[in-house]
């Protein structure tokens, strides 16, 4: 019980972090008067590092058998760096901490996931009812920075980056140690890995429907504020995405079935066209905040389907490899697309073309999953491949 309460708790915070990160990165970098284009670029550049520091770090975590300490150390290092990056004005030296923050921050995520869904299996839990306190510490933290924002300026959140990271730490020196028994990633367990058609073709959906969830979370902030939002709105909005979320992962138990991934899946990314085909049309910030309630049928839908379906299709020797790929791909590749590409369209033709385009890319993934489905949806047997 002692475990299961700690992580719970270190999900809140630790999500919370994310909360001030993510969204209100280019928000933040906004406010110091940077344009779509340069925000793009420090947000895709953050990507290629999280693509090279996610898989170091869980090859450090593999070789010294340790998540704790290395925890430990991405999280001092994370509180000392965004306490600095939110405290800074220069672009030259905004890029300098937000790619070591992306460098020690990004890469807690797949290890959290993993002990989230060890943990639960021991426990003999649902891995959302531990979850469901990440999307609770990402909602409440996403719209108190709002109001951080709006009520004592853009650089508060340096010193609300700093105490939230503190606590983490505190939380984290608390629990017990979970020694990693996954392989680390290697060119040759990739290739192994990739090797089942199935997995590729899976993989491939998963990068063409992250893409546009990617500029959605990336513009979403600098968008409400073109329509004449505050900060304050923006926290509002994605408070409501978080929180809807609340509820999606501490009920997984009931609507995830086994068997059924693809074609939740499908779904979900049908409700991805529909709520970026809205945005594109909205002209009201506060519709457009209030729109995110949608994330109630995206997100954790999706991301829970895909890591299970993930779980189901790979043998169990390839499980935390499959892990970090699916990580890597829905976090790291597609952001840097999705970064470079969001930003450029968006200096170039504004908000309602990226969104216009964002719905053509989750429709044509609607489309991939539907094919998908047809072919894999009634064929898979867990702990391995198709029949």
């Amino acid at each position: 019980m002692k475990a299961t309460t700690s992580l719970r708790a270190f999900n809140f915070l630790y999500f919370a972090l994310l909360a001030i990160f993510i969204p209100f990165l280019p928000v933040y970098l906004a406010e110091q008067g940077l344009n779509p284009a340069q925000i793009g670029f420090i947000v895709g550049s953050g990507g290629i590092i999280t693509i090279f520091a996610q898989p170091l770090w869980g090859m450090i975590s593999d070789r010294t058998k340790t998540v704790r300490k290395v925890l430990l150390l991405l999280l001092i290092c994370s509180s000392i760096i965004g306490y600095l990056l939110y405290a800074s004005s220069s672009y030259s030296i905004l890029i300098i901490f937000a790619m070591l923050l992306y460098f020690f921050l990004m890469p807690i995520d797949p290890l959290t996931e993993s002990l989230n869904f060890r943990v639960s299996e021991a426990a003999g839990i649902s891995y959302g009812s531990i979850r469901t306190y990440g999307a609770l510490g990402y909602g409440v933290m996403a719209l108190c920075s709002g109001y951080f924002m709006s009520y004592m300026g853009a650089h508060s959140l340096a010193y609300l980056f700093a105490g939230i990271g503190l606590i983490s730490f505190i939380i984290i020196i608390g629990m017990p140690d979970a020694p990693v028994t996954g392989k680390p990633v290697s060119l040759s367990s990739l290739k192994k890995f990739l090797s089942n058609k199935e997995t590729l073709l899976f993989l491939v959906l998963v990068f063409i429907s992250s893409v546009p969830a990617r500029m959605n979370d990336t513009f979403l902030g600098v968008y409400i504020k073109e329509l004449g939002g505050s900060p304050e709105l923006v926290g509002q909005a994605w408070f409501i995405a978080a929180g809807s979320e609340i509820a999606i992962f501490a009920l997984s138990f009931w609507w995830l079935r086994k068997g059924k991934e693809l074609i939740i899946i499908t779904i979900a990314g049908a409700f991805y066209f529909l709520r970026f085909f809205i945005s594109a049309w909205v002209t009201d910030p506060y519709v457009l905040a209030y729109l995110q309630v949608l994330q109630l049928f995206t997100f954790p839908i999706f991301y829970s389907a895909a890591i299970q379906y993930l779980y189901r299709i790979v043998p169990e020797e390839w499980r935390a490899t499959g892990q970090t790929v699916l990580a890597l791909l829905f976090f790291g590749v597609s952001g840097i697309i999705a970064s470079y590409a969001g930003g450029a369209i968006y200096n170039a033709f504004g908000g309602q073309t990226l969104y216009l385009s964002v719905s053509v890319m989750s429709f044509i993934g609607m489309l991939f999953g539907v094919a998908l489905t047809l072919k894999y949806g009634r064929s898979v047997r867990a702990g391995g491949t198709t029949q």
